[in-house]
């Protein structure tokens, strides 16, 4: 996964309040039970020593996205009276959490973006076809929020900004000899957001008429529940949220298993000291950590000047006498995204772990 979104959050040079939040609207109270929860987590970071022009800040945008329902997260960064970033998530954080750090915490944000895949759904009935393509993330200009989590832009409605996050075709007419057509415009909508899946929804008839077409596209093609109609939209973001589940705990089985063949021939290593060196010496192309932060996560020292270099005792820095402390993930992440490399989770099968490793650009 490209890091490159986390960048802006690094140009502050002062503190940075991290945000994750629980905004799910799957209850009747629910507005008053988020903000029952962004009040928890203000005054955490007031007794932090966070100061009030950055908490004000984050109270202006603050409580998720009212359009849709059920469940979802929200990541929010700030410094200096000023918000730097905003997300919707697809899922709420383990735990509300928030941090007034020398710099930012987006691990739950980067979690959640790394389960999300472009794709392209397509329902068919035995008139026609809705095609609409979703990036893994997408940004609302209307807004100035990304929504992290493409399944969410299914039940927002599609006017504004969102509009143009999403590539949208409605094919009328599907019969046998138009099916090559509509294949057309799933191809165009597969180039348009890189996807790596079709998912496809309708009868079996028109699917059937259809699956001929779409496999020569490249992308896998799966099939799920619902349709055109209202009815069956209204299931389709259950059944894309179980299916998006499954291609990404495959995507990240194919990952652990390249890692173990590249540590094998040397183009990677496991471990947080040989992680730290690697991302140090700027040779890391994908960092590798598990979800599992224990409560206790040791923190680390990072230099200011060369943000790259991270190290357990600040005498290994450049500038020992004025370094970065922060948790070791908060440093990991940064010396990353710092050093334009990419990022995986390491899963077992889809569980979470304890773990840290990176794959490299060149042999040790």
């Amino acid at each position: 996964m490209d890091l490159e979104f986390l960048r802006p959050l690094y140009a502050s040079t002062g503190p940075v309040a991290s945000v994750h939040l629980d905004t799910s609207r799957d209850t009747a109270d629910a507005d008053k039970q988020i903000e029952l929860r962004w009040r928890a987590l203000r005054d955490r970071l007031a007794g932090q020593g966070a100061d009030k022009a950055t908490l004000d800040a984050l109270e202006e945008v603050v409580g998720g996205v009212r359009g849709i329902g059920g469940p979802q997260g929200e990541a929010l960064f700030a410094s200096g009276g000023r918000v730097l970033a905003v997300h919707t998530m697809t899922r709420p954080p383990a735990r509300d959490h928030a941090s007034w750090l020398p710099v930012p915490d987006p691990f739950d944000l980067v979690l959640d973006r790394d389960h999300q895949l472009p794709y392209v759904v397509v329902a068919i009935d035995r008139e026609g076809a809705d095609i609409d393509g979703y990036h893994a993330a997408a940004h609302d200009p209307a807004t100035e929020r990304s929504f992290n989590g493409s399944t969410l832009h299914i039940q927002k409605v599609r006017t504004g900004g969102m509009a143009q996050a999403t590539y949208h075709r409605r094919s009328e007419n599907l019969w046998a000899e138009n099916a090559a057509h509509t294949a057309a415009d799933v191809e165009k909508a597969v180039k348009r957001v890189d996807a790596e899946a079709i998912f496809v929804a309708g009868d079996d008839r028109s699917i059937n008429m259809m699956r001929a077409h779409l496999e020569k596209l490249g992308p896998p093609v799966v099939e799920i529940p619902g349709g055109r109609d209202d009815g069956a939209q209204d299931r389709l973001r259950e059944a894309l949220d179980a299916a998006l589940e499954k291609e990404m705990i495959g995507n990240h089985d194919a990952a652990l298993a390249d890692f173990r063949a590249r540590e094998a021939q040397g183009t990677a290593v496991e471990g947080t000291p040989r992680t730290l060196q690697a991302l140090s010496d700027g040779q890391v192309e994908t960092l590798l950590l598990g979800a599992d932060r224990p409560e206790d996560e040791p923190w680390l020292y990072a230099s200011a000047e060369s943000p790259l270099l991270v190290a357990t005792d600040p005498n290994g820095l450049d500038s020992p006498t004025d370094p970065v402390h922060a948790p070791a993930t908060t440093l990991l992440l940064r010396s990353a995204v710092l050093g334009d490399a990419g990022f995986t989770e390491l899963l077992d099968h889809g569980d979470p772990t304890e773990g840290t490793a990176a794959t490299l650009r060149y042999t040790l």
